[in-house]
């Protein structure tokens, strides 16, 4: 099984960042590699068991559930149900946590999940840069932040 971590610090209070993160159907207004996405069979993007259906620019489809969400704890977490990529028993958590020194944002996002030998590697990096990394970053640029804090 393959577990991928990576997080980073938003320039921006958890409240305002959770307000944007937090819509499951939302990350075709921010994540670049989203084309469109939509919530099947008219359910809210907040219950917990919706299904997002979305298209990236390379015109791929993937299909994503919503396993649990927290506004409490700004957290949630979603599986993959069908994806072109070789990505297996993957479940992904999201977690934002307010650094009160500077009103900032920590953001956690980790997956694990299984795919063929020798692949390894490459999946690991597709997931931890193109999607999250990339995402760090379409964050910060649509709340007006474009930087890391260093």
């Amino acid at each position: 099984m393959v577990r991928v971590l990576r997080s980073t610090v938003i320039e921006a209070p958890a409240d305002a960042v959770w307000a944007v993160v937090r819509d499951f159907n939302g990350h075709d207004r921010w994540h670049p590699a989203v084309a469109s996405s939509h919530i099947e069979r008219r359910r809210g993007s907040d219950e917990v068991g919706c299904v997002r259906s979305f298209r990236l620019q390379d015109g791929s489809e993937l299909r994503e559930q919503l396993l649990t969400l927290s506004d409490l704890e700004q957290a949630y977490s979603y599986c993959l149900l069908d994806t072109p990529v070789p990505l297996f028993n993957y479940v992904a958590h999201v977690r934002l946590v307010p650094v009160t020194d500077g009103d900032l944002t920590f953001w956690e996002w980790e997956s694990r999940f299984d795919t063929p030998k020798g692949r390894e590697a490459e999946m690991a990096e597709l997931v931890g840069e193109q999607i999250y990394m990339a995402g760090f970053a379409a964050i910060r640029t649509h709340i007006g932040h474009t930087e890391a804090p260093s």
